[in-house]
Parts: structure tokens; sequence; C-alpha cells
């Protein structure tokens, strides 16, 4: 892999378990959570009595030459020598999204292996220690407790806090204070201990928890975290869903062991499939984004069982407020779930289904949001439900959209109909607020309210198509008739008032002399649904390469900064391998040199490649359209009762 990753996922279990190394080499800095607060790992190999660090900023030790870094989708491998050996880590979180239960386990592995390279033998012992920075909001906040709890299948230790506040507290900059860390080894000795580490200036005893063993060819640690409940949702603690049915987590490290071999396998098999496939969609640097991208999107998410045993697939706003379920944010993840699991895409509408249909809201659009992480019970953006601030052209588009595709990728429309009359109720709000939007929020809302939002109409333009789509899957022939001429309405419509002078179309229907990317016109694109002539689209894309900073096109003419995924989605409108690069080489680019070492913000500058916000959330699948867009899966052609529309 090419590009220099701003920061390596070593761990992407969940929004809690989620560990990272925002350096170059492994042992140059500390690992850290995803947030950016430290949650040490240290790890060692001691060479015929010489003790040596590959992992972590700890002095005890000289480190060992990093020699390598590749990174995969599903692993981060590095290699280093010294001592006579070389010595390659191998950090793998296995989310396979065809096996549920699998990926949601929260186990994750370094496999660490060595060889000699004078061609002597060597006396090797290798060891991990963790920190309760993993199992802490912050060092120091409890007491914590360690046990030995080895069994004869393998060594474990256990790490957590005294109090064990089980979803006490809710928020965006917040790790977890609850549940059990777990440290593993086949055979060895595990223990606790005490070491003073700076933190914030000031020095504290920190507890850590380590393993240890020989190493003669290869050695196996895994590293799970036991969270007892995922979240609550609308005040019902609910189980992760590999937990669902009662298994432990000492029975899910001991399957983890088992299974290795076969797991890592498959992990290859699936990483070697993904990169091959993107790169004869997009070519070398697109591979290296969704490479960076798969682990990242997928661990922003829990999967859960609700109380009726379906799934929920719930997301945190990394650094954006730390709300779950948000619409907006589940709609730019999609691509990637469409392609790989469409079921989990249902997971991320319950809660927000179950919402609406609630006493609890008032509106007749779609919310926003259905909580604050790891708490689910009801919209937090704007205040819940005040009206100020509220995105119901937004809202009710994604809805609409993400039902009609995975409608369609899943082939089976019977979860859309069990929601049929709210989706119809959305449909109105669009057919009446969609064509001309008011002065009103949609997704990027940190670039403030805009009225007559052309983009945004777009949206309202698919949402309706979407529910046609719906209809027609549904056999309901005669009812789509209204959606479908309703959007194609709307699209000529919207041609005729967005269209600028000088070629492209605007921002805002307002503003003559604007431009901003069109992002959701990509549908139209995937379905061929022609609902705009190839012309209009090739003229929006002439127009935005116009545009094209150092580091990526701007997303509007009002500031410098741009959304990766939406860069992406505007890049798929492009007819030609080419134009696709002209727009995705500067986001490549804007990673690679990035001075913002965080886990992949989707909020930078297109003139210095810094962040402006975010970091490590969900919508990074968006980066996957064009990966989408390839597989065919969406292409109205599919469905021969479709080819009427």
């Amino acid at each position: 892999m090419r590009l220099r990753a701003p920061s390596v996922p070593l761990i992407t279990c969940n929004p809690y378990f989620s560990v990272w190394s925002p350096a170059d080499r492994l042992n140059e800095k500390n690992t850290v959570h995803w947030s950016g607060r430290e949650q040490i790992f240290n790890g060692f190999v001691t060479v015929d009595g010489q003790q040596y660090r590959f992992m972590g900023a700890s002095d005890k030790c000289p480190p060992l030459k990093q020699t390598g870094l590749d990174i995969t989708p599903l692993s981060s491998i590095y290699t280093f020598e010294g001592a006579g050996i070389e010595l390659t880590a191998i950090f793998t979180t296995p989310l396979l999204l065809d096996d549920p239960d699998l990926f949601s386990r929260p186990v994750s592995y370094l496999e660490l292996i060595i060889r000699p390279t004078d061609f002597e033998e060597h006396a090797v012992t290798a060891r991990i220690e963790v920190s309760e920075q993993i199992c802490l909001n912050k060092a120091g906040q409890y007491r914590v407790r360690t046990k030995d709890v080895s069994t004869s299948a393998f060594r474990s230790v256990r790490m957590g806090s005294a109090a064990q506040p089980v979803l006490k507290h809710k928020g965006d900059d917040l790790r977890i204070d609850y549940g059990y860390f777990y440290l593993s080894v086949p055979e060895g000795i595990v223990g606790a201990f005490e070491r003073e580490t700076t933190i914030d200036k000031d020095p504290l005893p920190l507890t850590y928890v380590f393993a240890e063993s020989n190493l003669s060819d290869s050695l196996l640690f895994t590293f799970a975290y036991d969270d007892i409940y995922a979240f609550s949702y609308f005040g019902t603690p609910v189980k992760a869903w590999w937990a669902r049915n009662g298994m432990t987590i000492r029975e899910a490290i001991r399957l983890s062991y088992r299974d290795y071999e076969k797991i890592v396998e498959r992990c290859e098999h699936f990483s070697d499939k993904l990169t091959l496939d993107a790169l004869r969609a997009g070519g070398e640097k697109y591979a290296e984004l969704l490479t960076l991208a798969y682990r990242q999107t997928i661990g922003a998410h829990e999967l859960a069982a609700d109380p009726d045993g379906e799934m929920l697939f719930i997301s945190k706003e990394n650094y954006s407020g730390g709300l779950t379920a948000t619409v907006d944010v589940s709609y730019p993840s999609i691509p990637l779930f469409l392609i790989y699991n469409p079921e989990l895409i249902k997971g991320m509408m319950r809660p927000i289904y179950k919402y609406a249909q609630s006493e609890a809201w008032p509106y007749d659009f779609a919310p926003h949001d259905a909580g604050l992480w790891p708490v689910i019970d009801g919209q937090i953006y704007s205040g819940g439900t005040k009206i100020d601030g509220q995105m119901p052209v937004e809202e009710c588009g994604n809805m609409l959209i993400m039902e009609a595709v995975t409608a369609m990728a899943c082939g089976d429309v019977s979860f859309a109909v069990d929601h049929l009359d709210i989706l119809k109720q959305w449909a109105t709000y669009l057919e009446t607020n969609g064509e001309d939007p008011a002065n009103q929020l949609c997704t990027d809302d940190f670039a403030g309210h805009l009225a007559h939002n052309c983009n945004l109409s777009l949206k309202a333009i698919f949402g309706l198509y979407g529910l046609g789509i719906l209809l027609k899957l549904n056999g309901q022939d005669e009812e789509s008739v209204p959606y479908i001429q309703k959007a194609k309405a709307m699209a000529k419509s919207w041609m005729e008032r967005a269209q600028k002078e000088t070629g492209g179309f605007r921002l805002a229907f307002d503003r003559p002399d604007s431009f901003s990317m069109k992002y959701n016109m990509v549908w139209d694109k995937l379905f061929g649904s022609n609902l705009f002539p190839k012309s209009v689209i090739a003229s929006e894309v002439a127009e935005s390469l116009n545009h094209i900073n150092p580091y990526g096109m701007p997303l509007d003419n009002r500031k410098n900064y741009t959304k990766s995924d939406w860069l992406v989605w505007t890049a798929t409108l492009a007819d030609s391998r080419d134009l696709f690069d002209r727009f995705v080489d500067p986001l490549w680019l804007a990673y690679h040199v990035s001075p913002s070492r965080v886990p992949m913000t989707d909020w930078y500058d297109t003139i210095t490649s810094l962040q402006v916000g975010f970091q490590c959330r969900t919508v990074q699948g968006g980066l996957f359209m064009k990966l989408l867009e390839d597989s065919g899966i969406l292409r109205l052609d599919r469905f021969e009762e479709l080819l009427d529309i």
C-alpha cells in the first residue's frame, strides 16, 4: 500500500473498542482510541535476554527498527528487524459482513511471527501490556480490578472498572467505563502490575494487564471486550448480536482461537477480492482508499439484537455529536453495505421507524436520529422535537432512497411493505416541499441553512422515485405511477431552474453564479433511470472539474472544505476513468500528506489537507459508491417488471 495512512487501524470492533496507531511507526507513539485519547498498548520481544519494543512509546527499552507497513481491508501488517530476527505483527479484526455472528464478536487478533535473519537460533519471548485506559473514560476515573480468568484452552486476564456504571453515561468524546477487557494468549503467563505514567503532564500510577509467552515461530494474542449490553433501546438494555443467545465472552475467545486459521484464510480471500474489484472499478488509488475505509466504516457501528431478536446496526456519529442511528449518516454509508450485506441497512432503519411511529415524534417528516450513544431513546439533534434546525426534506428523502435500494439489493420488498404507510407520508411531504426546499438544513448542516438548495431538491426527486420503485416491486403498478411521474416532472423543472448560463448547475436556484457537488444525482446513473439526460450529467461533471483544488473539489462555492463521501459520489457521475481519477487522486493525496493524524476524516480543507472536523465516521462507506456502480446491483434492467418505468 503506497498510501500513508493518517492513522492505522489496529482494533476496530465497535465505537467503544477501537484502537489506532497515529504514526508511521508502531513504536513511535502510544496507541490511541479513535477519539485521540491514549489507550496504551505496549509490545515487547526479548531476544537472547535483551528486550526490544515494537509497539508503544515506552522508553524502558530500545525500539526494533520498523521496516514495513502494509494495510489490507481486514489487517494491518508491520515488519521489524533487529537482534538477528525479523518480527511480523499482524493485527486483524475479522469484519466479514456475510457472517454477523463472527463480525459482531468483539475479539481482535495480533499474530506475531519471527524468523531468524542471521541463520542462528534465538531464544525469543513476546509480551503485550494494556493499560487501564481501555476500560475507563480516562485514566484514574475509577479503581480497576483485574483477575486471572484462564481456562484449559488459553491463558487470560480480565480488567474492568470497580464501579461498573453500565450504560450510565452517554456522549461523543467518551470511552467505555463498564464491562471487561480480556487479554489472552494460548499458553504462557498473564497478570497485572502498576506503572507510573505521565498523562496530560501529570504522573499517574496506571494499572496494566499483561500476557507473555515464548515465541518460537508464531504466537497469537487476542484482545476482547465484553460490554455486557450494547446499548439501551427505548428503555430496554439489549445484548450485542454475538451474545443474543447467551454466548459468553470466554466462549467467544475460545471459538476465536479454535477457528483462527479458517478465519484468517477467509479474511485474506475477502481482502484480495475487494482489492481486485476496487482496482477494476477505480484504479490503485481508489482501491487504497477503500482499503483504509472498510474497517473504519464498520467499526463505528455495533450490531445488536432488539427485544424481538431483529438486527439493530447502530452507528455512532464520532466527533460530530455522538448521536446514534443518524439518518443522514446512515445514508452516505450504505454503498458499502449494499454490496456486502444489505440486511444491515434494515438494522440502521429500525430505530428510526420505531421512534417516528411513536407518540413521541410529532411531525409528518422523518426524524434525524434516535439518541445519544449508547442510549437510543429519541432524537437529540436540534433539541429533539424543536422545529428549528430539523432536516425534513433531507431525512424523508434519505429514508425513501435507503428503502428502495435495500429492497433492490436484497431482492425482497417485504421490509418496506411493513412501513409503507409512513413511507407514503414522507413522500407526501416531499411532493409538497421538495421541489424548491425552504430555508432548512441538509446533511451538510455545518454549512448552515440554505433555501432553494438544488442538491436537496435532487434528494426529494429520487426519494419519490424510490417509492415508485418499491411499489412496482410490490406489484402495485398503478399506485406507483403518480410518484414516478412526479419525480420526472420535478426533474424537468429542476433542469430549467438550476441551469447556469456558463454550464453546470447552481448551488441554489436563486444563486446564478454558484456551484456545488450534485452528489444526489448519482442514483440516476446507478439506476439507469434517465431522469436526467446524459448531457446534463456531463455538463455538471465538466463544471465540477473547474473547481478542483490541490486536495479535492470543495463542497460548494462558500468554503474551501469538502466531504470525502460526497466527493466520490460526485466522481462517480464521470463517464470515464480519466475523469474519475481527476476527482479521486486529490482525495488520496489529502490523506497521504495531511498533518492531521486521525482516523480518516470526512471533512477537510482542500487547500491545506487539514482536518476541519469529524473523524472515524461511518460515512466513509460512501467511498464504495463507484464500486457499487460497477457491481450493477441497482440497475433497473435487472428487474423486468420495472422496465416500463
